[in-house]
């Protein structure tokens, strides 16, 4: 603040004049943020020199030049200042005399800047020069950031408020315009009147003082109410919608965490499956190397068997020996078919073992679709509910704005009767207005009351089943992936079976090769045998491993659908949350929007009955001054 003081003082000197002193003072006793120079007469050399520095500082939001007894040329320095500041929000030029010229620069004022908010002009004569007043509605119909403006005796006609109708048409930022004590008549009240339709932006209005009659007024008024409602409810709806929307990215984050735990749990479990997969495949490699080291050792052995037929033609006198040896080959073959018959009873076993097994399958598989399915119902059931508690809420609902709106509609009534009786008996109508007013609040904050604990009852009851419906969901999925572990490990305990069955097969296989090196053609025969049961064996795993990969590839399928089908009701849930806590806002919206209309009617009470104060304060004054022999104009309405 203190550059500021020296840059006046420099910018005073520079054009030939020296610095105002009051002015000084007022700078170096500047608070932060503001720069009040009300009742301090200023020259245009100071004009100029604030004018300058208000193009470039950046410090000031607040500036008070009321009453400062302004030039044209003064004020057409300072505002040409302000067009370039981009900082200051609040400016007052209360009571400074502006005219034609002040008009126009206020008008381009208006046009140019784009931070100033709240303009004060009362006491001013804007309204006498018409085309500098248009000129002025011009740059307040381009402007775009001013919210409240002071026009209180202006000596504003019928015609300039024809022009600020335009303006107001044009207008989508102004909330609050001030038009007392002026001559704006009939003509510019249904003037105003009828813009108002078209701004929904202006919340207040004031045309007291101005010779509009009543009804024009209750238009006004009408209207005013209509916008500050839709300006109240277009807060409210900003507010839930922020609250809303950080709730909704708190779910979701909590909604990801949640899926990011399950896909890592069910990444583990495949790497556990395609592990133990790849152990078993593993498995079946080494043994398919173990059967082709065995035909390699059949093979050696048929070679032999080729070695000993020659010997054999060689040993024909070894004859006997080879009858007793066929004998006791004979007796093993028996013992050996024996075997294989005890062998095939056994594998018709483990079939039909395997068979029934398939069958409990297939039956556990029909009841965990059944009893998905009966889920699904139940889940549907509840939707059903909760659409008709919904229904049944939003009727109530229904039913209480349209009585509160009837109740508003009769205290309306009642409050215009006791105006008309105000003049007559003021505090017999300011008793009864207090006991209706406390008898409808009352009776709001019971019903407010009544529906909030309905509210609460009614988000507690969605929440617990929303919590109910997560947890089962839950609880389903572990489960489902319990049984698809336990049927993995049961498929890779069987192939460790087959495979040792296979094994203990291949051993025996070799001794009976070993035991019968003198029956050619039956040894040959019997491996024979055994070579298409070892590839048959072996098929037959294959063909079951296949099938187990193929259930275990539908079961994974149904999986999937599952959790579409559970997806799909968490998103009509969701659905249904979201159209519930819509129709709670709209609940709230109305009943904010009853207080704040009753809110307004007891001020506007209370501004009637001091407006009445005043005019019998001021009827007074007048009978004593002119009792007394004072003049009446020094009974003019103070600024």
């Amino acid at each position: 603040m203190e550059e500021f003081r020296r840059s006046y003082s420099r910018l005073c000197k520079e054009s030939g004049s020296e610095p105002q002193e009051a002015v000084l003072q007022q700078l170096h006793q500047l608070p932060r943020g503001r720069l009040d120079l009300a009742t301090q007469s200023l020259t245009v050399d100071t004009c100029r020199a604030l004018g300058k520095l208000l193009q470039s500082q950046t410090l000031l939001t607040e500036l008070v030049l009321s009453d400062c007894m302004l030039s044209e040329e003064g004020t057409t320095l300072l505002l040409q200042g302000l067009c370039a500041n981009t900082v200051i929000r609040f400016l007052d030029l209360k009571g400074n005399n502006l005219r034609a010229a002040g008009a126009e620069a206020l008008g381009k004022l208006l046009r140019q800047n784009q931070s100033i908010q709240s303009l004060t002009l009362e006491w001013n004569n804007l309204g006498t020069w018409e085309d500098a007043f248009a000129t002025f509605c011009g740059g307040l119909a381009a402007n775009s950031t001013l919210q409240q403006l002071d026009l209180r005796n202006n000596q504003i006609s019928h015609k300039g408020a024809e022009e600020l109708a335009l303006a107001l048409k044009g207008n989508a930022a102004l909330q609050q315009l001030d038009l007392r004590w002026n001559n704006v008549g009939l003509l510019g009240g249904r003037a105003l009147v009828n813009c108002l339709p078209s701004n929904r932006t202006l919340w207040r209005l004031d045309l007291a003082g101005n010779n509009v009659p009543s009804d024009v007024l209750r238009a006004v008024e009408q209207a005013m109410e209509h916008n500050r409602d839709r300006h109240t409810a277009f807060q409210e709806t900003q507010t839930r919608t922020h609250l809303l929307s950080k709730e909704v990215q708190y779910l979701q984050e909590e909604k990801s965490k949640q899926f990011l735990d399950l896909m890592e749990t069910i990444d583990k479990q495949r790497e556990e499956m395609a592990r133990s997969s790849q152990a078993s495949a593993a498995r079946v490699g080494q043994l398919q190397e173990a059967l082709k080291e065995r035909h390699s050792i059949i093979n050696a052995l048929k070679a032999k068997l080729q070695m000993t037929e020659a010997a054999l033609a060689l040993s024909e006198q070894k004859s006997q020996d080879l009858g007793e040896l066929l004998a006791t080959a004979e007796q093993e073959r028996l013992s050996l078919s024996q075997r294989e018959e005890k062998e095939r009873r056994l594998e018709q076993q483990e079939a039909a073992e395997r068979e029934s097994k398939l069958l409990r399958d297939l039956s556990a598989a029909t009841e965990k679709n059944l009893l998905l399915r009966n889920q699904v119902d139940e889940l549907e059931r509840k939707l059903k509910s909760q659409q008709e508690e919904l229904f049944l809420t939003r009727q109530e609902l229904t039913n209480t704005s349209a009585e509160l709106k009837i109740r508003v509609v009769q205290a309306e009534e009642r409050l215009d009767v006791e105006k008309r009786r105000a003049r007559q008996n003021m505090e017999d109508s300011e008793k009864l207005r207090f006991k209706e007013v406390e008898h409808m609040t009352r009776h709001l904050e019971e019903s407010e009351r009544a529906m909030q604990e309905r509210l609460q009852r009614l988000e507690a009851l969605r929440l617990s089943l929303e919590e109910q419906q997560h947890l089962a969901h839950l609880e389903e999925k572990l489960r489902l992936l319990a049984q698809a572990r336990d049927e993995a490990q049961g498929t890779c305990i069987q192939q460790k079976q087959t495979v040792a069955e296979a094994q203990a097969r291949a051993s025996h296989l070799s001794l009976q090769v070993e035991g019968q090196r003198r029956r050619i053609e039956e040894l040959q025969q019997e491996l024979s045998n055994k070579d298409q049961e070892k590839v048959a064996e072996v098929t037959r795993v294959r063909v079951e491993l296949q099938e187990q990969m193929g259930r275990l590839r539908a079961e994974l399928t149904a999986q999937e659908t599952l959790r579409e089908k559970v997806a799909a009701l968490e998103r009509q849930l969701k659905v249904i949350a979201s159209d519930h806590r819509e129709a709670l806002l709209d609940k709230e919206s109305e009943n904010a929007s009853l207080r704040e209309k009753l809110r307004l009617k007891e001020a506007e009470i209370a501004r009637i009955r001091d407006e009445e104060a005043q005019r019998a304060s001021f009827l007074q004054n007048a009978v004593l001054a002119y009792v007394q022999g004072s003049p009446l104009r020094s009974l003019s309405p103070p600024k």
